[in-house]
């Protein structure tokens, strides 16, 4: 459970058409990525992580790692709806004086862990933060979401031997499984390939809560977690459901009105 009193979804058509109007007003952003991933830090935030927004760095506190920084507009309105920044924050979006930029930081962020944007860099500083939990003798557990196409890395497998050789219960990996770069690299039966470096993983519909919260909330065993999420990019907003000329740009004023009345 989580530190915060759990919340009902707030429907998350309206944090999707939050995303959308932020990146219209920037004139940038990954709305697709953000979109692919919103139901996963739904489901953290609000049943998973134990997490408080009046005491962010408290030490106890649970770990999450947005390896994938360009999602951030997903992970800064979950922020804002669960009271870890205001809401006005996100008009400030890639503004030269607000605190929210295309990736996060964390010197600025409230509940921002790291500071993400180079792909493959999150795991491995996951794993240490769960190796680092173990050795203080700390209970929070580490949960990084990566993308498939940052999978490509060869820096998220050199993590993932590290955890599995140290056996790192306490670590969980979500890869974002929403199949953008398959045309350039195929990476195939990815929850088959975690298992082969010694990790438990288990694949599900990414965009199912309960499925999430199951996969999420499973038992420990005595090895670090693969929950292989199958998504869609730009999942809820169907003229950008798969269209890879989406991937960063904010809409136009024209554009705006017929994107956020087809949000679901």
């Amino acid at each position: 459970m989580s530190m915060q009193t759990e919340q009902k979804a707030p429907g998350l058509g309206r944090l999707r058409r939050r995303v959308i109007e932020t990146a219209a007003r920037a004139g940038e952003g990954h709305i697709p990525s953000a979109l692919s991933v919103l139901d996963i830090l739904w489901v953290l935030y609000d049943r998973i992580l134990r997490v408080d927004p009046l005491a962010p760095l408290a030490p106890e506190r649970d770990r999450f790692v947005l390896s994938k920084g360009h999602a951030s507009l997903g992970l800064y309105v979950v922020l804002a709806e669960k009271g870890f920044i205001p809401a006005e924050a996100l008009d400030g979006f890639c503004t030269y004086d607000g605190i929210l930029g295309g990736h996060p930081d964390c010197t600025k962020v409230p509940g921002v862990e790291v500071s993400a944007g180079s792909l493959g860099h999150g795991l491995p500083m996951a794993v240490g933060m769960a190796l680092g939990a173990r050795i203080s003798g700390r209970p929070f557990q580490v949960f990084c979401l990566v993308g498939d196409g940052e999978s490509n890395e060869g820096s998220i497998w050199e993590a993932a031997l590290l955890a599995a050789h140290h056996r790192l219960s306490n670590l969980c990996c979500i890869v974002d499984y929403n199949h953008s770069t398959d045309r350039a690299l195929a990476l195939g039966d990815v929850a088959a390939k975690f298992q082969a470096f010694g990790w438990s993983a288990v694949t599900v519909d990414g965009h199912d809560h309960e499925a999430l919260h199951a996969a999420l909330n499973a038992p420990p065993t005595d090895k670090p977690r693969c929950v292989v999420a199958n998504t869609v990019k730009g999942y809820g907003c169907p003229p950008m459901e798969n269209q890879p000329a989406w991937h960063h740009r904010g809409p136009t004023a024209a554009e705006l009105p017929d994107l956020l009345s087809a949000v679901s």
